[in-house]
């Protein structure tokens, strides 16, 4: 899995979380390495905060579907700002889902789990 998050305690607690349920989270915290690191190592899931400096999460997820090798990778933004209509423009972007900031521990590692063990093509929609 690729965590892309630019908090120190936000990558702990994810990859914490992650690794406690048996995956193996790899952290980039510059949105500018996201794509060639997971073009290099193809994750079964990515996990995109929004509010990233340099590249928006948004535009992170429009470059994680564009590649071939990735547009079947399900993405899981994670926002602090979820207000009305934000739900409609992050799967606009090509989300497969979100969880807003606090995230709950619980919701977190539900929407992980379910992401995984949907078929490639119900992830997208298709």
């Amino acid at each position: 899995m690729l965590v892309v998050e630019d908090n120190a305690l936000n990558i702990k607690l994810f990859c914490d979380l992650l690794a406690a349920h048996g995956h193996e989270p790899r952290a980039v915290t510059d949105s500018r390495e996201a794509l060639a690191t997971a073009r290099e190592f193809r994750p079964d899931l990515i996990i995109t905060d929004i509010q990233l400096p340099h590249i928006s999460g948004l535009e992170l997820i429009q470059l994680f579907n564009s590649e071939e090798v990735l547009k079947d990778v399900p993405v899981m933004a994670v926002t602090a700002y979820a207000a009305a209509g934000d739900d409609e423009r992050i799967r606009a972007a090509g989300a497969t889902s979100y969880v807003s900031k606090p995230i709950s521990v619980a919701r977190f590692v539900e929407e992980v789990e379910a992401l995984l063990n949907k078929p490639a093509l119900e992830t997208n929609g298709a």
